[in-house]
């Protein structure tokens, strides 16, 4: 797995610049240093453009930071400045509105938050944490919950759409999503937030970071709290029966660590742990008329996440080559019981990665890549102790010439214990046309998923499901092609990709209607494609606006039918205003259209769920250069809408709260 690299995109910041080798001396760590933190907010920037709507580096494309206008991927970008502006506490929340995905939670925060992109399954995401693959080896289908994830200590996410087996291994046939946490820089820094609102919600954060010598540092601790928010449809409750809110509860502490050892060495450390407990309403099964409905008497559900990674940089040749090698541990453990149960369920899923990679400038922005890896992962319950071993090795080129033209192309060998090898690979190019400046880009590659653990070896005879250990890895060929234009100074920028992914092997839960069982089976072959098209406009210099549309196509193909959940429209606009230096005002739209699901309890199996559209709005205001109050309303409208059908998610709220931050600790 590729090692954290932090990068600090600015709003602000001018036309992206191609990076150059250092001829004097050379930065004392590979990691790319964030800028000294600021005040909390900053007036506009004269001359403001479109382009600072967009990434100015990225890093997931090639795993090398690379400014975003020089890549071939469809790639979006939001950094801390855009979760704090729009104040976004959870990355399912932060994600909902991006191009290309369609976001499915059961109810309201901590309910489980999964993502389709492309028209992929859920589990087609490879989610990474500062450069740890943090799936859950003990769920169903090997995904991350992003409802659990709070984003007040997160830098910046990377949403890169499209097949990326190639550099990231199994589980990326849809694309990736890379989170990096905030790194510390400058002197000792102190910050902290208080929030309340609407569903009983009262969230605190606070953190302490800086550098010192060749010693960085950065503690976060960050606490969300809703205990009220009804998500059941009052429709589906027995005569009589009340309706109860979801109560959540999540402590999340975070810490990045690096020294500079010498001239040559330098060591990083990340640790993670999340404690979270979400009580909901589940549901009670009826054995003899086989219906169910909402259960009289809450479920608790306790999740505990540990993420850790520790890595060596050796650096040689002037900077030229810098080898890194990697250990990551996560573990997962899971807790949950509902009404009746005489003994709660527990699953605990632990991986343990090794990785090792060189990364060498041949030439001026012209790089090579080679890489290994060994990840052993494990699932434990009551009944059932299963693991798999996975090897890897990589290679990766990144090319440019003249500043016109731009090649990406890596291959990768997997070598699964229980599959057997798995070749992949990705090809990527860009072209940008002199005069006009328009951006040609296409992509094409191909991934692969090997059924998880829990989906081979663990069944639940009292829901009739039971595992399938014959099941096959699931493979794709997937590409793109999609333009981007810049217009008057770049101060408007249309473009638009189309995206197409066939999907073969697909693993889907299939029910016999005259046994009344079911498990999982692999379809023949699946079809998703469409297109995402956007437009951005700098008005003047102090508004800003974007907008979104994606067009999904996903369809069985052997049977033909569309699959679930994902809708074939999808649209969002965001505007930003600052009237005056101290005020900052935005908005966001997002309508998803009507998509096929199934019933809350899957007795109907295929039903259309209807188009709906939510309205946010947020504000900040800057009191101070060490004090601000903010404020929000989501769901504008007060939308009533189900996504997943069968759960409610939250109407009108309305929040508010101030943040602190003292920039000089002594």
């Amino acid at each position: 797995m590729l090692p954290p690299v932090e990068v600090a995109p600015t709003e602000s910041a001018a036309k992206p610049q191609v990076p150059r080798r250092s001829t004097g001396k050379r930065e004392r760590q590979h990691i790319v240093r964030a800028p000294r933190p600021e005040p909390l907010a900053s007036p506009p920037v004269p001359g403001v453009s479109a382009a600072n709507l967009f990434p100015t580096v990225v890093v997931s494309p090639t795993g090398i930071v690379t400014p975003a206008n020089l890549v071939a991927n469809s790639v979006t970008v939001l950094t801390a400045r855009d979760m704090e502006r729009d104040q976004r506490r959870t990355a399912s929340d932060a994600l909902s509105a991006v191009p290309g995905l369609n976001l499915v939670q059961t109810g309201g925060p901590g309910g489980q938050a999964s993502i389709f992109m492309r028209g992929t399954n859920s589990n087609h995401t490879k989610v990474l944490i500062d450069g740890i693959d943090v799936s859950d080896p003990s769920s169903p289908n090997r995904s991350f919950d992003l409802g659990k994830l709070l984003t007040s200590d997160l830098q910046q996410i990377e949403v890169l759409r499209g097949p990326q087996s190639g550099l990231y291994g199994a589980d990326a046939l849809g694309g990736v999503i890379s989170m990096v946490t905030k790194k510390g820089d400058g002197p000792a820094r102190v910050t902290g937030s208080i929030e309340g609102g609407s569903f009983g919600t009262f969230n605190q954060t606070t953190g302490l970071s800086g550098s010192q010598d060749h010693f960085n540092y950065a503690f976060n601790v960050a606490h969300f709290h809703a205990n009220d928010v009804p998500v059941t449809p009052v429709e589906l409750l027995p005569p009589g029966q009340k309706a109860i809110g979801n109560y959540h509860d999540n402590m999340t502490y975070s810490t990045k660590l690096g020294a500079d050892v010498s001239e040559n060495l330098a060591l990083n450390g990340v640790a993670r742990y999340t404690d979270a407990t979400l009580r909901f309403t589940g549901d009670t099964f009826d054995p003899v008329t086989f219906a169910s409905f909402p259960a009289a008497a809450q479920s608790t559900q306790t999740v505990h996440q540990v993420f850790t990674r520790g890595e060596a940089v050796w650096s040689a040749l002037d900077d030229r080559m810098k080898s890194y090698f990697g250990v990551n541990h996560t573990n997962h453990w899971n807790y949950n019981i509902s009404p009746g149960d005489a003994m709660p369920t527990i699953t605990t899923g632990d991986r343990i990665k090794y990785d090792w990679r060189i990364t060498t400038e041949l030439a001026r922005n012209n790089n090579f890549i080679i890489g290994a890896e060994h990840e052993t992962e494990t699932l434990q319950t009551a009944t059932v102790s299963a693991q798999n071993v996975n090897k890897a090795g990589y290679m990766e080129l990144q090319s440019q010439l003249r500043d016109r033209v731009f090649f990406t192309a890596n291959v990768r060998q997997d070598d699964n214990e229980r599959f057997g090898g798995h070749p992949t690979f990705r090809l990527a190019s860009a072209v940008i046309v002199p005069v006009a400046d328009t951006k040609f880009k296409g992509s094409y590659g191909t991934g692969f998923k090997a059924p998880t653990l829990n989906q081979l070896f663990v069944s639940f005879p009292a829901f009739f499901f039971f595992a399938n250990p014959n099941l096959k890895p699931e493979e794709s060929v997937g590409y793109d092609a999609g333009f981007e234009q810049p217009l008057f100074n770049d101060r408007v920028r249309f473009g638009s990709t189309y995206f197409r992914n066939n999907i073969t092997d697909l693993i889907q839960s299939m029910s016999d209607a005259v046994t009344f069982t079911s498990t999982n089976v692999n379809i023949g072959k699946a079809i998703t494609e469409g297109t995402e098209s956007f437009v951005a406009a700098a008005i003047t210099d102090r508004l800003r606006v974007r907008a979104d549309y994606t067009f999904t196509r996903a369809v069985d193909a052997t049977a033909g039918l569309e699959l679930l959940r994902r809708p074939k429209e999808r649209w969002s606009a965001n505007v930003i205003w600052d009237p005056i230096d101290t005020l900052t005002l935005s908005a966001t739209v997002l309508h998803v259209g009507s998509f096929v699901d199934g019933s809350r309890d899957f007795s109907i199996p295929r039903l259309l769920a209807p188009a709906y559209t939510v309205a946010n709005v947020a504000a900040e205001y800057l009191v101070t250069d060490q004090l601000k109050v903010f404020g929000r309303v989501d769901n504008l409208a007060n939308a009533h809408y189900q996504n997943p059908t069968g759960f409610l998610q939250p109407g009108l709220a309305v929040y508010g709260g101030i943040r602190l931050a003292n920039h000089d600790v002594r």
